[in-house]
């Protein structure tokens, strides 16, 4: 495979199915795409029903002019001058009309304050239900984008181009969307797919260390949750990886985002428990980072922490020995994340477990955790005993 071999992962849901092309140096080139998804998503607008008896009912397809595209470009201002500039340029030069919001960087822009201000963008554009909106940016980007799309005339085609290895491999895939409240992160949000997902691995390459290796962390989850051979490749490929090497890179996401389809594919909306594999470590993660305050911890960072609190209960319960953590520990020191909270950071059990009862996992006030059994498969819990987890976090 040469570095600029286009890899083609399908995520399939039926009506919402769509593709997630992993490329490298073409959002100059991204209008074109875009545009064919706006068509295939838009395709049956042009379908009329005209009665032909006696057979019933025929679809006849009718030649119509297709209408300029419309989108609205959403961004942060790390990026307004940067990916977002490619992306608004080569849609401008493809047609479309395109309008561009900023956000501002940073996790306050998931909140309802800023969703509010991108509806009154839109109503100011006359934006209908062809208008598409384009997330150009991490996961918070998405997350807000999503919702916003999810939300406005219920419903806008919405795509996604993230430009961080933590929303590329995470959040841009499987269409949760949503933004937080002032007392828990992502409580406020809905289920929906975008048209198409876009990532360009040459996006990845501007990243400051810190965030690279921020999304390293949700690399390692899907290892450690869903397959054994992954985490041995990362375990036999550490130096390429932490060098960005464009083949490694382009294989970490690749193989992330089918691990992640295959279970989005089979458990969509959260109904049947099987997606809930996907937020091992974020029960003590989300906990850590909402303490610390959102920013001292990046996301990755906690969740690298709580896939070690999150194994270390497991081996507590007897369901694995101490060479499953130990193995996780050393890959994701050797990918320089932190296994421990920083030295400084001095947090109550009573408040980390109040802030666990937040999570969208708990059912009925009971603490649920995803826990292994073994490098490649976790299972869900719901009856350990909140004295255990306090012992945990005490020691």
């Amino acid at each position: 495979m040469s570095a600029t071999d286009e890899i083609l992962v399908h995520v399939n849901l039926g009506p919402r199915s769509y593709e997630i092309p992993i490329v490298s140096n073409k959002l100059s080139d991204c209008g074109r795409l875009l545009r064919r998804w706006w068509i295939e998503r838009d395709g049956m607008s042009s379908m009329t029903c005209k009665q032909a008896p006696p057979q019933g009912s025929v679809w006849i397809k009718e030649a119509k002019p297709t209408p300029q595209p419309v989108a609205l470009l959403v961004t942060d201002s790390n990026l307004e001058n940067l990916h977002a500039a490619s992306v608004r340029q080569s849609l401008i030069a493809d047609g479309w009309r395109c309008e561009t919001e900023v956000l501002p960087a940073g996790e306050k822009s998931k909140s309802l304050e800023i969703v509010t201000k991108v509806y009154d963008r839109l109503i100011n554009m006359q934006a209908d239900r062809r208008t598409v909106i384009v997330a150009v940016g991490g996961g918070v980007v998405g997350d807000a984008a999503g919702f916003i799309a999810a939300t406005y005339t219920r419903g806008l085609p919405f795509v996604q181009i993230p430009t961080t290895l933590l929303s590329a491999v995470d959040s841009s895939v499987g269409g949760k969307t949503g933004v937080n409240h002032p007392l828990a992160k992502n409580m406020i949000g809905a289920f929906y797919q975008p048209i198409g997902v876009l990532i360009d691995t040459a996006a990845l390459q501007t990243l400051p260390d810190r965030e690279y290796r921020a999304g390293l962390a949700e690399v390692v989850k899907y290892g450690v949750i869903l397959d054994a051979e992954f985490f041995r490749y990362l375990e036999h490929n550490i130096a390429a990886i932490n060098a960005r090497q464009p083949e490694a890179v382009r294989h970490i996401v690749a193989k992330s985002c089918r691990l992640k389809a295959d279970v989005v594919e089979r458990d969509e909306y959260e109904a049947t428990g099987l997606r809930a594999v996907l937020n091992y470590g974020h029960t003590f993660g989300h906990a850590f980072e909402a303490l610390c305050g959102y920013g001292q911890l990046l996301h990755g960072e906690a969740v690298a922490i709580g896939m070690v609190y999150a194994s270390r209960l497991a081996e507590r319960r007897g369901l694995i020995d101490g060479s499953i953590t130990d193995r996780q520990i050393s890959l994701l020191e050797a990918l320089h994340l932190p296994i421990a909270l920083p030295a400084e950071v001095k947090l109550s059990t009573d408040a980390v477990v109040e802030r666990m009862r937040l999570d969208k996992k708990t059912v009925a006030g009971s603490l649920r955790f995803v826990l292994p059994t073994r490098i490649g498969e976790v299972k869900t819990f719901g009856d350990i005993p909140e004295s255990e987890v306090r012992a945990l976090l005490e020691s």
